[in-house]
């Protein structure tokens, strides 16, 4: 990066609110040079007005993009009522929004995604605020039916590789140890076995004490590893086999990014419990934990709660999200979107896989730049993410056009020719 490009960089932070960060934020991030103050669909502005191509969507979560006209409606209106009364009362907007995702839950679709059907399942959700919370209630569940159903069974088998969140329960869960440094001792209960090895998952199983099985459907990140279809039919197999929990952790797949309302539906299956968050509310803070209602039931008053969780801000907004996404025929976008960002993923130099599905997509690269190349990016106008020093990582809001994608993978192929 040349020295007009980094101080052009510095321009787009506020000198202030950096220094206020540097000195009072505790250091948890690496921060890039870039203070984002507004947006509009795929693009962000940054403090000195320079425009940016979202490939991020914060980390997945701008489902309809930057300030979409419904979720600030639905914003404004609401705070002008009532923000929080906590979960003592009803609150509006609650009931509908469960109830629109139980209609997403039991979709079904073909495995590229194109909905088909319902299976008329009920599912009761539980509103909490971020996806490590929607998993922990996903993690009491299982608990729950291992004690009332598997004469206390306990243990949680997870994936190699998988991320579940970053409390002490769910980084125990997360079959990676890099997140594991420092914090030990880890709660107990969690067992790993490889992704898409149906046969190390049905040993462990079959040794015993194992409530439930925990899988996301693509490991985000991990690296973006998809679960094959047919592994996921025969975990659910095996676990209604051996009348086990299976947990889909779509905290980062749901919401249509990978095409589907939920990326379970391409293999054909129904998981028992869902954690989402991310997408369910255009970015504003909210998780949820969704089950079958026979599994839902198993928790009753004073079981599990949240404060701040299904408030009647986050309901409206999580609602008008909701909607939004299923009037605008959301999957059908996303699928014709994401195929044509794979295809051009593809064809760039040093890209030697492209994994993933609809909008959220994985490039492995033969040479080791995508830490220069998310820095370097944002002179280039691109907001990216990488995982490693060899996958970048795409999550784009998913109103991203086909143009736009044309337009950053053009700028990313004369990056990768100037770096590599």
């Amino acid at each position: 990066m040349s020295e007009d490009e980094k101080n052009s960089q510095a321009c787009a932070v506020d000198a202030e609110e950096r220094r206020l960060d540097d000195t009072y934020v505790m250091g948890t991030y690496a921060r890039l040079g870039v203070e984002f103050v507004s947006g509009h669909g795929a693009t962000l502005v940054d403090a000195a007005g320079r425009e940016y191509l979202d490939l991020l969507g914060g980390i997945g979560c701008a489902s309809l993009g930057h300030a979409h006209p419904a979720v600030v409606e639905a914003l404004r209106e609401q705070a002008g009522r009532v923000w929080q009364t906590s979960n003592y009362f009803y609150a509006e907007h609650r009931g509908e929004l469960a109830a629109a995702l139980s209609g997403m839950l039991s979709t079904t679709t073909d495995e590229g995604g194109h909905e088909m059907g319902s299976t008329g399942t009920r599912w009761k959700t539980f509103f909490a605020n971020s996806g490590a919370e929607a998993n922990e209630g996903a993690i009491k569940l299982a608990r729950r039916w291992g004690e009332t159903h598997l004469d206390g069974a306990s243990i949680i088998v997870t994936a190699r590789q998988s991320f579940h969140g970053r409390t002490l329960a769910t980084l125990a869960a997360t079959g990676q140890d890099k997140f594991h440094r420092s914090f030990r001792p880890l709660p107990e209960g969690f067992v790993t076995v490889y992704l898409n090895d149906i046969y190390a998952l049905r040993e462990r199983v079959e040794r015993g004490g194992v409530c439930a099985v925990m899988l996301e459907c693509v490991q985000g990140e991990g690296g973006v590893w998809n679960a094959n279809y047919d592994y996921l039919r025969d975990v659910r197999e095996l676990c209604t086999e051996k009348g086990i929990l299976l947990i889909c952790d779509e905290v980062q797949t749901g919401f249509y990014r990978c095409g589907s309302p939920f990326c379970y539906q391409r293999s054909g299956i129904e998981p028992d419990v869902v954690a989402m968050a991310k997408g369910i509310a255009d970015g504003f803070p909210m998780g949820a934990v969704a089950a079958r209602a026979e599994v839902a039931d198993l928790l009753v008053p004073g079981d599990h709660g949240s404060t701040f969780g299904g408030s009647p801000l986050a309901c409206a907004v999580g609602l008008a999200c909701v909607n939004a996404l299923l009037d605008a025929d959301m999957g059908e976008h996303v699928l014709s979107v994401g195929r044509h960002l794979r295809h051009r993923l593809t064809a760039l130099p040093h890209v030697s896989e492209v994994r993933g599905h609809g909008l959220m997509r994985g490039a492995q690269l033969d040479v080791p730049i995508a830490t220069q190349m998310v820095e370097e990016g944002l002179a280039e106008g691109l907001v990216m993410n990488h995982i490693g020093d060899s996958i970048l990582r795409f999550l784009p809001p998913l109103v991203i056009t086909r143009e736009q994608v044309d337009d950053a993978c053009d700028r990313l192929e004369a990056l990768i020719s100037r770096l590599a």
